[in-house]
Protein backbone atom coordinates (compact mmCIF):
# COMPACT_ATOMS: atom_id res chain seq x y z
CA UNK A 1 0.00 0.00 0.00
CA UNK A 2 3.04 2.39 0.48
CA UNK A 3 4.42 1.96 -2.33
CA UNK A 4 1.73 1.90 -4.32
CA UNK A 5 1.11 5.66 -2.66
CA UNK A 6 4.50 6.27 -3.77
CA UNK A 7 4.06 5.21 -7.32
CA UNK A 8 0.65 7.43 -7.70
CA UNK A 9 2.39 10.56 -5.98
CA UNK A 10 5.33 10.57 -8.41
CA UNK A 11 2.56 10.02 -11.24
CA UNK A 12 0.33 12.95 -10.45
CA UNK A 13 3.83 15.04 -9.90
CA UNK A 14 4.75 16.92 -12.81
CA UNK A 15 8.53 16.10 -14.42
CA UNK A 16 10.51 19.42 -12.72
CA UNK A 17 13.42 19.28 -14.99
CA UNK A 18 15.33 22.59 -15.28
CA UNK A 19 16.41 23.25 -19.01
CA UNK A 20 19.98 24.31 -19.51
CA UNK A 21 18.91 27.80 -21.20
CA UNK A 22 15.91 29.23 -21.93
CA UNK A 23 15.48 30.29 -25.71
CA UNK A 24 14.54 33.88 -26.33
CA UNK A 25 11.30 34.63 -28.53
CA UNK A 26 11.78 36.60 -31.48
CA UNK A 27 8.91 37.98 -33.53
CA UNK A 28 8.74 39.05 -37.06
CA UNK A 29 7.09 42.21 -38.38
CA UNK A 30 4.55 40.76 -39.62
CA UNK A 31 3.81 39.20 -36.23
CA UNK A 32 4.14 42.44 -34.16
CA UNK A 33 1.80 43.42 -36.54
CA UNK A 34 -0.84 41.25 -36.43
CA UNK A 35 -0.60 41.40 -32.79
CA UNK A 36 -1.30 45.10 -32.76
CA UNK A 37 -3.82 45.03 -35.17
CA UNK A 38 -5.40 42.60 -32.15
CA UNK A 39 -4.62 44.89 -29.32
CA UNK A 40 -6.38 47.87 -31.35
CA UNK A 41 -9.41 45.97 -31.96
CA UNK A 42 -10.25 44.93 -28.02
CA UNK A 43 -12.00 47.21 -26.85
CA UNK A 44 -13.68 45.89 -23.42
CA UNK A 45 -11.14 46.05 -20.15
CA UNK A 46 -9.01 43.44 -19.02
CA UNK A 47 -8.80 42.16 -23.09
CA UNK A 48 -5.92 43.29 -24.10
CA UNK A 49 -4.76 41.53 -20.10
CA UNK A 50 -6.24 37.91 -21.54
CA UNK A 51 -4.63 38.88 -25.26
CA UNK A 52 -0.97 39.45 -23.62
CA UNK A 53 -1.38 35.95 -21.25
CA UNK A 54 -3.01 34.20 -24.25
CA UNK A 55 0.24 35.02 -26.44
CA UNK A 56 2.33 35.20 -23.18
CA UNK A 57 3.45 38.72 -24.30
CA UNK A 58 4.81 41.48 -21.46
CA UNK A 59 2.88 44.88 -22.25
CA UNK A 60 6.60 46.49 -22.62
CA UNK A 61 6.42 44.15 -26.05
CA UNK A 62 3.25 46.46 -26.87
CA UNK A 63 4.57 49.70 -26.02
CA UNK A 64 7.89 49.03 -28.17
CA UNK A 65 6.20 47.73 -31.12
CA UNK A 66 3.81 50.62 -31.14
CA UNK A 67 6.80 52.83 -30.85
CA UNK A 68 8.94 50.53 -33.95
CA UNK A 69 5.13 51.06 -35.93
CA UNK A 70 4.93 55.09 -35.43
CA UNK A 71 8.44 55.39 -36.33
CA UNK A 72 7.66 53.30 -39.74
CA UNK A 73 10.51 50.66 -38.36
CA UNK A 74 7.65 47.77 -38.93
CA UNK A 75 7.90 47.96 -42.37
CA UNK A 76 11.08 46.45 -42.88
CA UNK A 77 9.30 44.09 -44.60
CA UNK A 78 7.13 45.91 -47.34
CA UNK A 79 8.72 46.22 -51.09
CA UNK A 80 11.55 48.74 -51.46
CA UNK A 81 12.00 51.04 -54.44
CA UNK A 82 14.37 49.41 -56.78
CA UNK A 83 16.36 50.91 -59.77
CA UNK A 84 19.79 51.30 -60.00
CA UNK A 85 21.98 53.45 -58.09
CA UNK A 86 22.94 56.61 -58.91
CA UNK A 87 26.11 57.27 -60.65
CA UNK A 88 29.19 58.33 -57.21
CA UNK A 89 30.66 60.74 -60.26
CA UNK A 90 26.97 62.46 -61.22
CA UNK A 91 26.26 63.44 -57.58
CA UNK A 92 29.52 64.26 -57.12
CA UNK A 93 29.29 66.87 -60.67
CA UNK A 94 25.63 68.16 -59.34
CA UNK A 95 27.42 69.31 -56.37
CA UNK A 96 30.45 70.86 -57.95
CA UNK A 97 27.44 72.51 -60.33
CA UNK A 98 25.89 74.56 -57.22
CA UNK A 99 28.75 75.11 -56.13
CA UNK A 100 30.43 76.53 -58.92
CA UNK A 101 26.68 78.83 -59.48
CA UNK A 102 26.89 79.68 -55.72
CA UNK A 103 30.43 81.47 -56.09
CA UNK A 104 29.43 83.00 -59.53
CA UNK A 105 27.25 84.85 -57.48
CA UNK A 106 29.06 86.11 -55.20
CA UNK A 107 31.35 87.33 -57.37
CA UNK A 108 28.28 89.10 -59.75
CA UNK A 109 27.87 90.94 -56.07
CA UNK A 110 31.25 91.87 -55.09
CA UNK A 111 31.95 93.03 -58.95
CA UNK A 112 28.67 94.97 -58.19
CA UNK A 113 29.52 96.38 -54.79
CA UNK A 114 33.29 97.44 -56.82
CA UNK A 115 31.12 99.32 -59.68
CA UNK A 116 28.92 101.60 -56.95
CA UNK A 117 31.97 102.39 -55.09
CA UNK A 118 33.65 103.44 -58.05
CA UNK A 119 30.57 105.06 -59.30
CA UNK A 120 30.46 107.05 -55.68
CA UNK A 121 33.87 108.01 -55.62
CA UNK A 122 33.22 109.81 -59.25
CA UNK A 123 30.21 111.28 -58.01
CA UNK A 124 31.35 112.71 -54.90
CA UNK A 125 34.50 113.94 -56.38
CA UNK A 126 36.44 112.48 -54.00
CA UNK A 127 40.13 113.33 -55.54
CA UNK A 128 42.62 110.54 -55.86
CA UNK A 129 46.01 111.49 -54.02
CA UNK A 130 47.57 113.18 -57.36
CA UNK A 131 45.40 115.33 -57.41
CA UNK A 132 46.59 119.26 -56.56
CA UNK A 133 44.54 122.43 -55.76
CA UNK A 134 45.23 123.63 -59.52
CA UNK A 135 43.10 120.63 -61.13
CA UNK A 136 40.30 120.85 -58.51
CA UNK A 137 39.29 124.27 -61.08
CA UNK A 138 38.73 126.80 -58.83
CA UNK A 139 36.81 124.68 -56.36
CA UNK A 140 37.49 125.26 -52.44
CA UNK A 141 38.39 122.48 -50.11
CA UNK A 142 36.98 121.62 -47.19
CA UNK A 143 40.33 121.77 -45.48
CA UNK A 144 42.64 123.88 -46.21
CA UNK A 145 44.82 122.14 -49.39
CA UNK A 146 43.93 118.94 -48.32
CA UNK A 147 43.04 116.83 -51.27
CA UNK A 148 42.09 114.26 -49.54
CA UNK A 149 38.49 115.58 -48.59
CA UNK A 150 35.42 116.41 -50.31
CA UNK A 151 35.15 118.85 -52.51
CA UNK A 152 32.48 121.95 -51.78
CA UNK A 153 31.48 123.99 -54.73
CA UNK A 154 31.53 127.69 -55.03
CA UNK A 155 27.69 127.14 -53.90
CA UNK A 156 28.43 125.26 -51.15
CA UNK A 157 27.09 122.08 -52.44
CA UNK A 158 29.09 118.93 -53.29
CA UNK A 159 31.19 119.65 -56.99
CA UNK A 160 29.78 116.74 -57.87
CA UNK A 161 26.75 118.82 -58.92
CA UNK A 162 28.34 121.28 -60.59
CA UNK A 163 28.24 121.50 -64.55
CA UNK A 164 30.98 120.09 -65.96
CA UNK A 165 31.76 117.54 -63.39
CA UNK A 166 30.65 114.73 -64.89
CA UNK A 167 28.07 113.96 -62.29
CA UNK A 168 24.88 113.99 -62.58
Amino acid sequence: MLQDLRAKVNEEMPKTEVVAKAKRRRFTAAEKQRLLREVDACQGSGEIGVLLRREGLYASYLTTWRRQREQGELDGLSPQKGGPKPDPQAIELAKLRRENERLQERLRQAELIIEVQKKSRRCLDWPSRKTTLRQAQGRLWTSGDDPGRRAIGRNGRCAASLPGTGCS
